[in-house]
């Protein structure tokens, strides 16, 4: 019986072994190996000794007139907005730097009366982008917050009043986490 399945098993093994070993030589071709390492060294390139990706490199992103291309909803987000661009132009800002008094909102029904993440410019709130401000400040304007980034005065509240500015944060406990601080802001102009 051991000889009848060693028999049997020795050419199952010829067949599983050979079209894998055929598959495989066919693979090493000088040519193609070489046309890879040609692809591969062209791009990359090592500065200060780390070795940088080059793959992105010849995409001319910088070029004079080029526009990013936006999806929809920043789309309809820039148009709401452009409404209020000429007021920004002639709005009295603070000139450089200015302290204010930052805290952190959700969209919550109890925090806004409402829990459809709708601003009061019209706009959908936007986690690290979205600014409730003071009425001094139009909707659309620039605020450069120190070590935050820059974000958009979107939104309005009622305590929100002086030099009181409130950051949209996506949870509770992170709005909580925030608490009031007192930050370093800049009016960033287009």
């Amino acid at each position: 019986m051991r000889i009848i399945g060693i028999l049997m098993a020795l050419p199952l093994a010829c067949i599983m072994l050979v079209p894998q070993h055929a598959l495989a030589a066919e693979n090493v071709d000088a040519t193609d190996e070489t046309q890879t390492n040609f692809k591969i060294q062209q791009n990359i390139s090592i500065i200060d000794g780390f070795v940088q990706n080059n793959s992105q490199a010849r995409i001319p992103y910088n070029y004079p007139g080029y526009e990013p291309v936006k999806n929809p909803e920043e789309a309809g987000r820039e148009a709401i907005l452009a409404k209020y661009s000429a007021k920004i132009a002639s709005a009295n800002f603070p000139q450089g730097k200015f302290l204010i008094s930052a805290s952190a909102y959700t969209a919550s029904a109890d925090e806004c009366g409402k829990s459809n993440g709708i601003t009061a410019s019209g706009v959908k709130v936007m986690e690290n982008r979205t600014l409730a401000c003071p009425p001094q400040f139009v909707f659309g304007t620039k605020v450069n917050i120190e070590g935050y980034g820059t974000f958009v005065c979107e939104d309005r509240g009622g305590a929100i009043k002086g030099n009181h500015f409130d950051m949209y944060v996506k949870t509770k406990s992170q709005a909580f986490a925030f608490g009031r601080r007192n930050l370093v802001a800049e009016v960033v102009l287009d």
